[in-house]
C-alpha cells in the first residue's frame, strides 16, 4: 500500500519544482515559509527531486538538485517551465477551490480572482450554473482573526465522534476550506497535541488574552498550508476490516480507506480506521446488512450493542 502522505508529497513536490525553476536560488528558509512547511521537510522533499524526470531517465533527463550555502538550484527541468495544462476534472477543481475562497468573508466579488475565475468558468462551460456551498462555520471570522494574531483562545467544541462537547484552549495556526468544510488547524492544550477543529462545530469562542508563537510548533498535517490530509490516524486507532456489499460502495469512496479489494463476488473488503467507537457505531448501524465485519470481533459485539440501545430507545 501506498504511504498515506505519499499522494500529498507528490502534490507538493509539483508545485515547489516549477517555483524553483522560476526562481533559481531561492533560499531554503524562504521556500519552507512560502509552502507552509519545516526546512526539514522540504530537504526530504528536495531528496526526491533527483529521482524524477522523463523517459528514457537518462542522467540529462533526470532533474539535478544541487544546494549551496542553503540555496536550491534546479536543471534539466525546464518543462516545468511550460503553461500548465489542466484536465477538464482539473479545470473543475480549481474552479471549485476559487470559489471556495471567494466565500470567504470579505472576499472581493469584483476582484482578480473573480475575474480569472470568470475566464476559467467560461472555457470549462460551466458559466453561472456552478456554485459551491461551504458549511455554515458561524465562529469562522473570530478564529481567522486570531490565527492571523496569533492570539490563544477558547473553544467549546463538539465532537462528532464521541457526542460530548467540551471547552478547549487552542492555539489557531491556520483556518482553511477543504472538502466543503471549514477547518481550524492548532494545537490544543487539552489534548497537549495537534488537532484539526471543524468550525461549524464549534459552539462558542472567548479571547484568553494570551499569544502564542506561530512557529513554535509544528502542524496537524491537514489540507491546508503545507498539510497532508483531512484525517490523519494515529498507530493506535483501531483498523476495521468489513466486506460491503454493492449497495455500500459509498463508503471507501465519502472516507479514508487503509486499503480496498474487490473480491470475485463483486463485494468490496476494505480497511478502515475508526478513532472513535461512536462514529464507527453509527456507519455500522447505517450500513445494516450491506456489511459484515471481518475483524476484530469485538466489533460484531458492539454493533449488535448499539442495536441493541437503538431498539430499546425507539421501542
Amino acid at each position: 500500500m501506498t504511504r498515506p502522505d505519499a499522494a500529498v508529497r507528490l502534490r507538493r513536490l509539483l508545485t515547489i519544482i516549477p517555483w524553483i525553476v522560476d526562481h533559481q536560488g531561492s533560499n531554503l528558509d524562504e521556500l519552507a515559509a512560502r509552502f507552509g512547511i519545516k526546512v526539514a521537510e522540504l530537504e526530504r522533499d528536495l531528496e526526491l527531486v533527483p529521482f524524477c524526470g522523463l523517459p528514457p531517465y537518462t542522467p540529462d533527463r533526470l532533474i539535478d538538485c544541487e544546494i549551496v550555502d542553503g540555496r536550491v538550484f534546479l536543471r534539466f527541468a525546464e518543462y516545468f517551465a511550460r503553461p500548465l495544462s489542466l484536465t477538464p476534472g482539473e479545470g473543475f477543481a480549481l474552479l471549485a477551490a476559487g470559489q471556495a475562497l471567494l466565500a470567504v468573508p470579505g472576499a472581493d466579488p469584483s476582484g482578480s480572482l473573480a475575474a480569472a475565475l470568470g475566464k476559467l468558468a467560461g472555457v470549462l462551460g460551466a458559466g453561472d450554473g456552478m456554485a459551491v456551498e461551504l458549511g455554515p462555520a458561524r465562529y469562522l471570522e473570530p478564529l481567522r482573526a486570531a490565527a492571523e494574531a496569533g492570539e490563544r483562545v477558547e473553544i467549546d467544541y463538539y465532537t462528532f465522534g464521541r457526542d460530548e462537547l467540551t471547552t478547549r484552549r487552542i492555539d489557531p495556526r491556520a483556518v482553511f476550506a477543504a472538502a466543503g468544510q471549514w477547518y481550524v488547524d492548532a494545537y490544543c492544550h487539552r489534548a497537549e497535541d495537534d488537532r484539526l477543529f471543524r468550525v461549524d462545530r464549534v459552539r462558542g469562542v472567548r479571547p484568553t488574552g494570551e499569544r502564542f508563537e506561530a512557529s513554535s510548533r509544528g502542524g496537524a498535517g491537514a489540507t491546508g498550508p503545507g498539510g497532508s490530509g483531512i484525517f490523519n490516524p494515529r498507530p493506535t486507532d483501531r483498523r476495521v476490516t468489513l466486506v460491503l456489499n454493492a449497495s455500500a460502495a459509498w463508503v471507501p469512496e465519502s472516507y479514508p480507506m487503509e486499503s480496498v479489494e474487490e473480491l470475485p463476488d463483486g463485494r468490496l473488503r476494505v480497511v478502515l480506521v475508526a478513532s472513535e467507537r461512536a462514529w464507527l457505531e453509527r456507519l455500522l448501524l447505517r450500513l445494516g446488512p450491506a456489511a459484515e465485519v471481518l475483524d476484530p470481533a469485538e466489533v460484531r459485539v458492539e454493533a449488535a450493542e448499539a442495536a441493541r440501545r437503538l431498539l430499546v430507545r425507539y421501542g
